[in-house]
């Protein structure tokens, strides 16, 4: 998992370092602070306060480029967004699935404390409020499955399956922990002696396949799962079974 993060912290653009910018505020550079403070200290660290100390300038300079502290938000949940992108005229529609769910989890692993804005947050929100820029995955994802002959229907329910199950899989590998990682024994690990044998004999019988935990190979798992379903369920627009 280490290594994992460590790696996805070169992927895609890094924010630029908030502390005493010479030049004009720009909405970007707002966001780019915001998404740095956001990462260190979480979303609820955040405020127009310390956004504005951390540029430097006075809190109503900060207002004449965004609204409030939900703008902000919604602000740092499309700039991290706008880095997922989606071909879509791959004509293996299952592979850039493929592609755009790995690439999803990277951008989660480079920004932890981002996920509750692009998973809970906008449930909250009817998607004609939504920011823009957050519904563009959503709508490429739509335009790559049209070109694949599915129907309106077919490719909304295939991108709600998809996060369904993509952002159920990233909060998952995120709370993954190992109490003892010094350990060997992968009961000993997990913590699992404290739990009776007798009444937990499954649980602490796959204690090696939790400690080996490997996210990206589980994902790829669980999409072989959903892809070759999705392949097998759905029809063409003739009626007649789809193939891929």
């Amino acid at each position: 998992m280490t290594r994992e993060r460590t790696d996805a912290n070169t992927h895609g653009k890094k924010p630029a370092s908030p502390s005493g910018p010479p030049g004009q505020i720009t909405r970007p550079l707002v966001m780019q602070t915001a998404l740095a403070i956001v990462d260190r200290d979480g979303v609820e660290a955040l405020s127009m306060r310390k956004l504005s100390d951390a540029l430097n300038r006075d809190t109503t300079v900060l207002y004449r480029h965004v609204p409030s502290k939900a703008a902000v938000l919604d602000g740092v949940a499309e700039l991290v967004l706008s880095q997922l992108a989606v071909d879509t005229t791959d004509p293996d529609w299952a592979g850039q699935l493929r592609t755009v769910a790995h690439h999803f989890r990277l951008l989660a692993l480079e920004h932890p404390n981002v996920l509750p804005l692009l998973v809970i947050r906008p449930l909250a929100t009817p998607l004609g409020l939504r920011p823009p820029g957050t519904l563009r995955p959503l709508e490429d994802i739509l335009a790559l499955l049209a070109a694949a002959g599915f129907t309106g229907d077919d490719a909304l329910h295939i991108y709600r399956v998809l996060f369904a199950y993509l952002h159920g899989h990233i909060l998952g590998e995120l709370q993954q922990v190992i109490e003892r990682p010094e350990e060997t024994d992968h009961v000993l690990q997990l913590g699992l002696h404290r739990l009776p044998l007798s009444e937990f004999p499954r649980l602490r019988a796959v204690a090696p396949a939790f400690a080996s935990y490997d996210g990206g190979t589980e994902l790829d798992r669980g999409l072989d799962l959903l892809l070759t379903g999705l392949t097998t369920t759905l029809t063409s627009p003739d009626g007649s079974p789809r193939n891929g």
